[in-house]
């Protein structure tokens, strides 16, 4: 008999760094889901991945207390930092100078993220991800 699903909590935990502080303790606490056991089973998971790297998380509950959880990729957001090299997005984006983004790099942030994106082709995706770039104050330059 398959288990019965009770709660459902999307989380977005740095690699390698989860801790039962706030965000996971009071998320997976108040569901009555055991707290080190995922911290344990989450870090083992992403010991492999760049430390710090956030990582998004869906984490299932079930009725006997037990819990699954599915790690996603990254936001674009995030690739989007680490090709360019700055800290965060503008705050005003569209006025000033802007910092340039390749297309090239666009692209490969794209198929990295196909897997998570609501999209059936790649260039779709490439859209999709000029379109974050813009939001976050970058230009899109060929290359």
């Amino acid at each position: 008999m398959a288990k019965k699903p009770t709660s459902f909590v999307k989380l977005v935990v740095p690699a390698g760094q989860a801790n039962p502080s706030p965000p996971i303790g009071p998320a997976l606490g108040q569901r009555g889901l055991n707290i080190m056991q995922f911290v344990k089973e989450f870090n083992a998971q992403t010991a492999g991945m760049e430390q710090g790297m956030p990582v998004p998380v869906e984490i299932t509950g079930y009725a006997d207390r037990s819990f699954s959880f599915v790690l996603k990729i990254p936001p674009v957001s995030y690739f989007l930092r680490k090709a360019v090299g700055i800290p965060k997005g503008t705050a005003t984006p569209g006025r000033g100078k802007a910092t340039p983004i390749k297309l090239s790099a666009i692209r490969e942030i794209a198929e990295k993220k196909m897997a998570d994106l609501n999209c059936d082709s790649v260039e779709s995706a490439v859209s999709m991800v000029k379109g974050s770039a813009r939001a976050m104050g970058l230009e899109v330059v060929e290359g």
